[in-house]
């Protein structure tokens, strides 16, 4: 359903907001290895998000990313609008260009449902209580095989 990037962009937003604050910055290195993802995408990933202020990033010895408590109430769908805009919410599930109200495709009506749910869960669902389940070990990041 999402890029690469954003699914990427979702982990390391959750893994930063659980392990920094404006007084400890996190390393892409260190990123990476936690949600087992390659370090050069992920540096291209939150430069991205730092660049569109969704995250904060300082450069320097002591450097790396972190998140206020301004950027731990944005909603899961901040980040995926960072990444991709609004792409995987207008797009036809089948890729046709001419799917529409007009031009339905076979899933289009089914799909509307479900999109609308899934927007409706990523607006409604922030960073500040993916942590809340994290630390309570309700969610996890990285895959225990």
């Amino acid at each position: 359903m999402f890029s690469k990037a954003s699914e990427y962009a979702i982990k390391a937003m959750i893994y930063i907001a659980g392990n920094s604050n404006e007084n400890k910055k996190i390393s892409v290195i260190e990123i990476a290895k936690a949600i087992n993802a390659p370090r050069p995408f992920i540096a291209k990933i939150l430069q991205i998000l730092a660049r569109k202020k969704v995250l904060k990033s300082s450069k320097g010895p002591k450097g790396g990313f972190y998140l206020t408590k301004n950027e731990l109430s944005q909603s899961v769908a901040q980040i995926i609008y960072a990444m991709d805009g609004n792409i995987p919410f207008e797009n036809c599930v089948l890729g046709l260009e001419v799917c529409s109200e007009e031009n339905p495709c076979p899933l289009h009506y089914k799909y509307k449902e479900i999109r609308k749910d899934i927007i409706d869960m990523i607006e409604n669902n922030t960073l500040d209580e993916f942590i809340v389940k994290l630390k309570k070990g309700e969610i996890f990041l990285k895959s225990l095989a």
